[in-house]
């Protein structure tokens, strides 16, 4: 009996720890579409990037908080430490968008240059 319990408290281990966190999907750096950009789609592109970015910098934030409490309070609990986070998929986006928008800005550079900007008549 003593191994069929050890059996079952290492399935409800591994069946809990899958749970605790989202795979991360981070978005590739160069992308097919980025041949037929023009300046206003790397612009418009690049400010759905950041927007994207500082919400995923939210979820940062509480999925941190979520660890500490689950890590906290896992020492009463020890089953709530199945529920910890480490994949930092928030984390790993974030970054990968930043990668994405400095490759966009350098491309924007070039990209830029050859179409005239817009102005703004002030009169």
């Amino acid at each position: 009996m003593n191994k069929l319990s050890l059996i079952a408290v290492v399935a409800l281990a591994l069946s809990l720890s899958a749970c605790a966190g989202r795979t991360p999907q981070p978005v590739a750096v160069v992308q097919q579409k980025d041949t037929t950009m023009d300046c206003a789609a790397i612009q418009a592109e690049i400010q759905q990037n950041t927007t994207q970015a500082a919400e995923l910098g939210q979820q940062k934030g509480s999925k941190t908080a979520q660890n500490v409490a689950a890590g906290v309070a896992g020492i009463f609990i020890p089953v709530l430490w199945f529920a910890m986070d480490f994949q930092d998929a928030a984390g790993t986006e974030q970054k990968a968008i930043e990668s994405r928008n400095a490759y966009l800005s350098q491309k924007a550079l070039s990209t830029c240059k050859e179409q005239p900007l817009k102005t703004v008549n002030t009169n």
